[in-house]
């Protein structure tokens, strides 16, 4: 576990990084949804409320994902709450960053960097990583931007959103389409 602090509306916000474990996936599942769907989405700026309904993940899909071997689900503890959390995935060519969710209601003040930092940490500390790969709807240019400021690019490859898989969401559009973003990582 690794901690960090940041000063935050005034208030030092110290956090502890750690693997998500079984006994998370309510929170979890909780704080990602109330990062991407519905009105509590629409209190940070991260929202796909207006692109998607439905939810973003439900507590079987967290549970399969925190067992699989070649993932962790890392997490962001400050004052013993979950509030921010994201996936690494290990792959052949890097590692890949998904499900990336910071709490509504903290958004805007720096948390979002210093969690994608331990984030890449972590994939080049843990398995060597020097690559980090990610997909965002393209329909998220403000979201896009974000990524680019942070060192990613991208790559010019698209995947069209699958339609007709729920565990997705439910589209309002019929144009969702995610590009590809990298970034190579500096080694631990």
């Amino acid at each position: 576990m690794t901690t960090s602090s940041e000063t935050t509306s005034g208030a030092q916000l110290e956090l502890a990084y750690r693997a998500a474990v079984a006994d998370d996936v309510p929170a979890l599942v909780e704080l990602v949804n109330s990062c991407y769907r519905g009105d509590s989405s629409r209190k940070g700026w991260t929202t796909e409320a207006d692109l998607l309904d439905g939810q973003r993940v439900d507590a079987d899909g967290m549970a399969e994902l925190l067992e699989r071997t070649n993932t962790i689900v890392l997490v962001a503890e400050a004052e013993g709450r979950i509030v921010a959390c994201c996936e690494l995935q290990r792959g052949i060519s890097g590692a890949y960053f998904g499900m990336f969710s910071v709490l509504p209601t903290i958004q805007g003040g720096g948390l979002g960097k210093r969690v994608l930092a331990e984030a890449e940490a972590t994939a080049a500390r843990e398995w060597g990583c020097r690559l980090m790969r990610m997909k965002v709807l393209k329909q998220r240019p403000d979201l896009i931007a974000w990524y680019e400021r942070r060192g990613y690019t991208n790559t010019g490859k698209t995947e069209p959103f699958p339609y007709g898989d729920e565990n997705f969401g439910l589209p309002k559009r019929a144009d969702l389409a995610f590009v590809e973003l990298t970034r190579e990582l500096p080694a631990p």
